[in-house]
């Protein structure tokens, strides 16, 4: 057995002694750092070959482990843009050079530009719905934009579509056969056999712009016994309430050319709509064209009722900005009403422990690791996003200590080997005297 062998030995235990004391002295620095994996050291022998009788003393040797893929106990804020993962997967971040990384410190706060930043300093990203709903690009980063909650002045929607139902009551009256008498003819002979119900839209510039809407029965055709015919039609006429007439016992006639659209609504023998229910309101006024859908209406032996829900928006201040599971970022109004802006993506690998560490708590793919996934929350084993939560760090600090004074005794231990190695050295040098 070599002298100086054993002492090579006790340094390499010495050395890997102090490299698992610095995983430990990392762990308990960042104990409090939001989405913190802990590190441990991993130790394998080193064999020398041996023969003769003579045994050579090899040595240790110590890998680094990332427990990444274990989850850390998440903890509830009060601020609605602190996010954390529950379940697998990344947040897709950017620091000052651009690069996307991943990170699980949700710790996000809006910096001087209206941005989502973590106390590290790097950008949330998402996909924005200024071009409609986002579609995930599952194998890159390409498309992603920072997070922006800046949503300072007033913003308006045009209406584009509404959705209108309700019931015609089957025992209405059947209006006069004379078209003049119909709502659509626009005419102060219109017949009061019909039904009246309004709607509030929005214009360009989010002015409220209100609609009625006329419903009157038309014909009703008995059926053959079993044969679904069609039961009975009704005349849809929708006008602008600001053109109705003054004074008098009725709105007609309305000025400024009438009906802004008309329809014709067919019912079968139960009740149900046999048409498609879709009539565009065309305003001249406003220049919009807002598509409704009528298709929401039975014809029942029950009262008449009807209510409409268009889209758009009064020109309305944003109150706050909120974040769902699915990690849609909404603004919401002061009237209520929210709109999406952008929503945020979650990226994933095959071996998350494998990932390449760097400063600021992110994360890098490599070979190891695998290929980096994109899918948005709760699809394809990816978690869910909790606003006004954060994740803790997963380390043990009970577990860290105990390994502290383990390290420590272990490389005491060392120290006298490599002690003992050098004393024997003495007496071999002073064998000559």
């Amino acid at each position: 057995m070599s002298i100086f062998g054993s002492m090579k030995t006790a340094v390499s235990g010495m050395n890997a002694q102090a490299n698992r004391l610095s995983t430990v002295a990392d762990n308990i620095a960042n104990v409090n750092t939001t989405g913190y994996k802990a590190v441990s050291t991993s130790f394998s022998s080193l064999v020398l070959p041996s023969s003769g009788g003579n045994y050579n003393s090899g040595g240790v040797q110590t890998s680094v482990r990332q427990a990444v893929s274990d989850q850390g106990d998440i903890s509830y804020t009060t601020s609605g843009t602190d996010l954390a993962i529950s379940g697998d997967g990344f947040f897709i971040v950017q620091g000052a050079d651009g690069t996307p990384v991943l990170t699980r410190a949700g710790d996000f706060t809006k910096d001087d530009e209206g941005n989502l930043v973590n106390a590290a300093g790097f950008q949330l990203m998402g996909y924005s719905y200024d071009s409609g709903a986002p579609a995930v690009v599952v194998n890159g980063f390409d498309g992603l934009v920072p997070v922006n909650v800046n949503q300072d002045g007033l913003t308006a929607i045009a209406s584009t579509s509404g959705v209108f139902k309700g019931n015609l009551d089957s025992n209405a009256k059947i209006a006069p056969v004379a078209p003049a008498t119909l709502p659509s003819a626009n005419a102060a002979t219109t017949t009061t056999d019909t039904k009246k119900v309004s709607m509030v839209a929005y214009d360009r510039l989010g002015n409220k712009v209100m609609y009625d809407f006329y419903f009157t029965k038309q014909s009703v055709v008995t059926p053959p016994p079993a044969t679904p015919a069609t039961a009975a039609t009704w005349e849809v006429a929708m006008f602008r309430n600001a053109n109705a007439a003054v004074g008098g016992t009725t709105s007609f006639p309305y000025t400024a050319g009438g009906a802004v659209g008309t329809g014709t609504l067919t019912f079968d023998a139960n009740g149900k709509m046999t048409s498609s229910g879709a009539v565009n309101i065309v305003d001249t006024v406003t220049g919009q064209t807002i598509a409704m859908d009528l298709s929401g209406f039975t014809q029942l032996g029950a009262d008449f009722s009807g209510t409409g829900t268009p889209n758009g928006q009064a020109a309305t201040p944003v109150k706050d900005v909120t974040i769902d599971g699915d990690g849609i970022v909404y603004a919401k109004y002061e009237d209520g009403s929210t709109k999406p802006l952008y929503r945020i993506p979650l990226a994933n690998v095959a071996s998350p422990d494998k990932l390449t560490l760097m400063s600021g708590n992110v994360y890098s793919a490599n070979g190891q690791s695998g290929v980096t996934v994109t899918g948005f929350p709760q699809t394809n084993g990816l978690g869910t996003i909790k606003s006004g939560a954060l994740e803790g760090s997963n380390v043990d600090l009970a577990g860290e200590l105990t390994e502290m004074i383990e390290s420590q005794r272990s490389y005491t231990a060392n120290s006298k080997v490599f002690q003992t190695g050098s004393d024997i050295m003495d007496v071999l040098v002073n064998l000559k005297r």
